[in-house]
């Protein structure tokens, strides 16, 4: 894992959006002293062959996620509530887009 801070700044995350409309993407990670900075970093080096339409930089350390082990017993809770699951629900006759 990358220091959150370092002698080059802390670790930044960057996410393109391809068009608009589309999720946005991880495309890689880099090292900034500012969000200025970072901004500028992250269109010089993932912008230049692709232009985006959309460039989302954030602080790694702000990023807060589930581990792979830990995984399991954060979504079990979701398993007992079965009105999320799109069998639940009856599809109306004559829609035709839902």
């Amino acid at each position: 894992m990358l220091q959150s801070n370092s002698s080059h700044g802390s670790v930044w995350e960057v996410f393109t959006q391809k068009k608009s409309g589309q999720p946005y993407q991880h495309v890689g990670s880099l090292h900034a002293f500012d969000k200025e900075m970072a901004l500028d970093h992250a269109r010089d080096l993932y912008t230049r062959r692709d232009k985006p339409s959309g460039l989302w930089v954030v602080p790694a350390s702000e990023i807060i996620a589930v581990s792979p082990g830990d995984g399991a017993p954060f979504f079990d809770p979701s398993d007992d509530k079965v009105y999320r699951h799109p069998t639940f629900y009856e599809i109306p006759e004559g829609v035709t887009n839902l």
